[in-house]
């Protein structure tokens, strides 16, 4: 099997940089962007397995662009990503469409559990469609 794609996108370079080589690491292609925009720009130009937003970002912040992604890409799974953890919030993302929210500062086995169980899903949903 093909290794997965990843976008992460955030627009802390530290925040980029340190989950680019969590899942590296974990062996799996990493794309990153940090702007919602640049996101939409990687989107189209690759395909891409899963997404990892931050939720806070200047511009178009992750709940607009996990909306656009919803509207164009209804299937790929989005994981959000924030230092402000609340209830509130994971409940907000959800409804629009999240699979999984994570809070900063990222726990390494956290992350690893949670991507490997929405990919498995997301491939199970894509191979009865």
């Amino acid at each position: 099997m093909n290794k997965a794609t990843v976008l992460v996108v955030d627009d802390e370079d530290i925040t980029l940089s340190m989950l680019k080589v969590m899942l590296e690491n974990l062996d799996y292609q990493v794309l990153t962007a940090e702007s919602g925009d640049e996101a939409l720009k990687v989107l189209n130009a690759n395909d891409v397995d899963l997404v990892i937003s931050d939720q806070h970002m200047p511009g178009m912040d992750g709940h607009a662009l996990l909306q656009r992604i919803k509207k164009k890409y209804e299937y790929l799974p989005v994981i959000m990503l924030t230092a402000y953890g609340s209830i509130e919030k994971a409940v907000e993302s959800m409804k629009i469409g999240a699979i999984d929210y994570l809070t900063k500062p990222l726990q390494d086995e956290a992350l690893k559990l949670v991507v490997a169980r929405t990919l498995k899903y997301s491939r199970l949903d894509m191979a009865t469609r």
